[in-house]
């Protein structure tokens, strides 16, 4: 186990990040900053996979204190190494509002425009 800025970082693992609102969370739009939606179902069992592999870090754009409260009382925070609001080196990103970039800026502008969250689907 190696520290760097203060963070524990296992040796071998890449960082993933995770967003909070939509994915680890059950929030369909209506955003409060004051209030962060009750965990998704899963997400305890999600993480813990994830964590076996990789540096777990919250990717948000909400208040770091409110989101770290909101893990430890949601018993997340033992598989989360950060909760940051910068984009960090990573493998990968998992977003319920991002796209994969393929390398065509045309198909790319139809997947923006064709762009649907998950949650806007249900009935």
């Amino acid at each position: 186990l190696e520290v760097m800025e203060g963070l524990k970082v296992m040796a071998g693992k890449s960082n993933i990040l995770v967003d909070l609102d939509g994915v680890l969370n059950t929030y369909t739009g209506g955003f409060d900053e004051n209030y962060i939606p009750p965990v998704k179902s899963g997400a305890a069992e999600f993480l813990t996979a994830l964590s076996e592999k990789y540096i777990v870090k919250i990717f948000t754009t909400r208040n770091r204190l409110l989101a770290s409260k909101w893990l430890i009382e949601n018993g997340l925070d033992k598989y989360v190494s950060d909760v940051t609001n910068v984009k960090e080196p990573a493998v990968l990103h998992i977003d319920d509002r991002a796209l994969t970039f393929q390398g065509d800026f045309d198909e790319t502008l139809r997947k923006i425009k064709d762009f649907k969250v998950w949650y806007s689907t249900l009935p």
